[in-house]
């Protein structure tokens, strides 16, 4: 059972333990009503009936995008690590079983990455097709390695011990960035954000400018 149908299932256990006391506070028995007074009768199947109206809605959390991404993305680098010949465990994962996940990816790319002796090389827009490989693009990687990293720690892992975050895993990311910018002539500079003007210093004032006289 994922963690989905375990929050659909703690979810419906708690309506069900909220609909059985409504029962009892609907049912009140005809004692009280002979020996309360009309007056109060009504007031008390009033406050009974402002008692018994839950609100219809639950407040439930629904996962983001990103978070429904990231469990998907974990739940693929599971599979993968138990088809790995011979099979990994988390706690073995290394820089360099990521590298090999990440080639691994390249066969389902839909990126067209030019060759150096394709005529399109460097060509940003190609007029025509060319028999050039698919490859996972940069920026697909780089945000898949981001999740993967943060939910290795959020699955008990170390950050200092996050196959993830290896050095040899970023070197890479940027090896992908510099050839696929090159091949496919476009660039991948992030743009500086413009800081915001600042306000002018004001003037110094006339007590200053006295002194400085004497």
């Amino acid at each position: 059972m994922n963690s989905l149908q375990e929050f659909e299932s703690s979810t419906n256990n708690k309506d069900m333990m909220n609909t059985n006391p409504m029962i009892n506070i609907t049912n009140p028995s005809s004692s009280m009503t002979m020996t309360i007074p009309s007056s109060s009768t009504t007031s008390a199947s009033s406050s009974s009936t402002t008692t018994t109206s839950p609100p219809s809605t639950t407040s439930t959390t629904t996962p983001s995008r990103y978070e429904n991404q990231k469990r998907r993305d974990w739940n693929t680098f599971g599979q993968y690590l138990r088809n790995h010949r011979p099979p990994l465990s988390l706690s073995r994962c290394s820089g360099a079983h990521v590298l090999e996940f990440l080639r691994y990816l390249d066969q389902f790319g839909k990126t067209k990455v030019h060759t150096q002796i394709c005529p399109f090389y460097g060509h940003p827009n190609p007029p025509a097709p060319c028999p050039c490989p698919l490859r996972q693009a940069w920026g697909s990687l780089d945000a898949l390695i981001g999740r993967l990293r943060a939910a290795f720690e959020e699955n008990g892992g170390k950050p200092e011990a996050n196959p993830f975050g290896a050095r040899a895993v970023r070197l890479y990311l940027r090896e992908v960035r510099d050839s696929q910018a090159k091949a496919r002539g476009i660039s991948y500079e992030k743009k500086k954000r413009k800081r915001p003007p600042q306000p002018p210093s004001p003037p110094p004032s006339n007590n200053a400018t006295t002194t400085d006289l004497h």
